[in-house]
């Protein structure tokens, strides 16, 4: 009888381990759009490029959605993306002032499209009192977005100041370009965030020198030097679920977006198959 016990319960544990092993390897993060990246095309067009590449994760552009446009504006616009099937779910960088009243607009704009994050990169750190209590207030998250090493969180030691001393729900978004070309790894810099990281900038950076003076370029993602295999393995140890924004600096890339875009989706899914 012990055997026959023994035996079925081997079973019941293998099956257990080949489900979750299954279910693991099915691991993807969502795929969206940071819609800067569509920046020389008008809100029509911006909403038929994402409905023609299925992409349905959106983080707007002030230029297609603005926070402190007038309300029917507004509700006229996100009538349009729910008949597309297409959803903001962040927008920014948001522009945020040193008047609460001024960033309670932002908030507004996040309860009326059902938006539960604000992209923002304060230039001010007084602004951060303010922010937080809006936070606070409204239980919609912050995520501190990062530029290149010169800007004011373009090194991840000061982000983790920042969240060390303010509330759980304000995070990161993580331009993984902007990391790469400030001579970060982005695999590493996400770990050390410590699951506070609530949205990733999908985009690649390569540094060249030359007479002795560095240029960074905006490249296709998988091509530059960001380490997206390290990123990707620490998303799948994470069961990272937030979205990976495709964005793009490049103009070239902005003004013909469709081999950039394609090409990215691709990428994603080749990586996490």
């Amino acid at each position: 009888m012990k055997t026959i016990f023994s035996r079925f319960a081997l079973t019941i544990a293998a099956a257990f381990i080949l489900s979750f092993n299954a279910r693991a390897s099915d691991y993807i993060p969502a795929i969206g759009i940071e819609t800067w990246t569509l920046r020389n095309l008008n809100f029509d067009q911006m909403v038929e490029f994402c409905s023609q590449h299925h992409i349905t994760n959106l983080a707007v552009i002030d230029k297609h959605m603005d926070p402190f446009a007038p309300p029917e504006e507004t509700k006229r616009k996100k009538a349009i993306l729910d008949q597309h099937g297409l959803r903001v779910y962040t927008f920014g960088v948001a522009k945020t002032s040193k008047d609460k009243e001024q960033n309670r607009k932002l908030f507004e704009f996040a309860k009326l499209i059902g938006a539960r994050l604000i992209v923002v990169e304060p230039g001010d750190q007084t602004i951060w009192d303010n922010l937080e209590e809006l936070v606070k207030e409204y239980d919609i998250k912050l995520a501190v977005h990062n530029h290149g090493i010169t800007s004011t969180y373009g090194n991840p030691e000061t982000v983790k100041k920042i969240l060390n001393a303010r509330d759980k729900r304000i995070g990161v978004c993580l331009d993984v370009g902007h990391v790469t070309g400030a001579g970060f790894d982005a695999a590493k810099v996400f770990r050390e965030y410590n699951g506070r990281v609530w949205d990733i900038h999908l985009k690649d950076e390569k540094i060249q020198k030359s007479d002795g003076k560095e240029t960074i370029l905006d490249v296709e993602i998988g091509t530059g030097q960001a380490n997206y295999k390290g990123l990707f393995e620490e998303l799948k140890k994470a069961k990272w679920n937030g979205v990976l924004a495709i964005e793009t600096d490049n103009n070239d890339f902005a003004a013909n977006p469709d081999k950039y875009v394609t090409g990215a989706v691709e990428y994603v899914q080749s990586n996490f198959r």
